[in-house]
């Protein structure tokens, strides 16, 4: 079986460098993007299984990126777990109506991270199977 990717979308580099780091010992390939722009060209370039995305980014933030996503027919189904350091006041109802899969406020503890990540891709794996 192929490994699964994840783009993670943050524009802290010390939060993308921990996460891959995290990812990458759990098995999984990742991309990842600084910004909104060079998030959307990641997503449609490579095409990942899931993405962790921040809501603060330079040059449009998590909700352009979702609304992005969701307008590519291919890309329409991928799984997004939203991770930010923003108040969640508003934006965790925002982010699941966007199309995110879970929500989570930074700091997150890696186990939550990594559950809501398996239970995402199988969830895709599954419906993905389901229309074929």
């Amino acid at each position: 079986m192929n490994k699964m990717t994840i783009l993670v979308v943050d524009d802290n580099p010390t939060i993308r460098k921990g996460l891959g780091l995290r990812l990458k010992a759990n098995g999984y390939d990742v991309l990842f993007a600084g910004d909104a722009l060079t998030a959307t060209a990641a997503l449609v370039k490579e095409e990942p299984d899931l993405m962790i995305l921040d809501l603060g980014l330079p040059c449009g933030d998590g909700f352009v990126v979702m609304e992005r996503l969701q307008q590519n027919d291919r890309l329409a189904g991928m799984p997004v777990i939203v991770m930010t350091g923003r108040q969640t006041l508003g934006n965790k109802e925002r982010s699941l109506r966007s199309g995110a899969v879970a929500f989570f406020q930074k700091p997150v503890e890696d186990n939550q991270l990594l559950a809501a990540i398996g239970k995402a891709l199988h969830s895709a794996t599954s419906e993905f199977r389901a229309s074929d």
